[in-house]
């Protein structure tokens, strides 16, 4: 079952046990999707259909700290609620550890030259970590290897 399928399945899921929140967030990444496929002009893959996904979730985080900022706990735990539920269809997380790991296989393998700075050269950590971390939590890490 592609990713766009199991979004369409749970949507009906959810509104059979009126699960008023996780209809809202399924409809809004429906959208999404549904946006995203105009542009292209084409169906999407599942991989592309992570990468709308991957925003979406990057968005939330965003707002949760910006509400945060602004002491608006109430929208913070609202855009949370909808984080928990983007994350149930993207893949398991990398930790801090695991992108570190990845990041010295790739110095390592002279995939990236120690004289790149930070932004050069991490085009393949990006590729390879795709959908699975966080892009400024890698981009601290590769910037805390390139320090030593």
């Amino acid at each position: 079952m592609s990713l766009e399928q199991r979004l369409h399945e749970d949507m009906k899921l959810a509104m059979k046990s009126r699960d008023v929140s996780r209809l809202s967030t399924i409809r809004l990444l429906r959208s999404s999707v549904s946006y995203a496929r105009i542009d292209k002009g084409e169906e999407l893959t599942d991989d592309e259909v992570l990468e709308v996904l991957s925003r979406e979730a990057k968005r939330r985080r965003e707002a949760i700290e910006a509400a945060e900022a602004g002491g608006r706990s109430d929208v913070a735990d609202r855009e949370r609620a909808e984080l928990e539920i983007i994350n149930g269809y993207l893949p398991a997380q990398l930790n801090e550890a695991e992108i570190e790991s990845v990041a010295r296989r790739d110095r390592g393998s002279g995939r990236r030259k120690p004289a790149q700075g930070h932004g050069q050269g991490d085009g393949p950590l990006m590729q390879r970590i795709r959908g699975r971390a966080d892009g400024k939590l890698a981009g601290q890490v590769v910037e805390r290897l390139l320090r030593g």
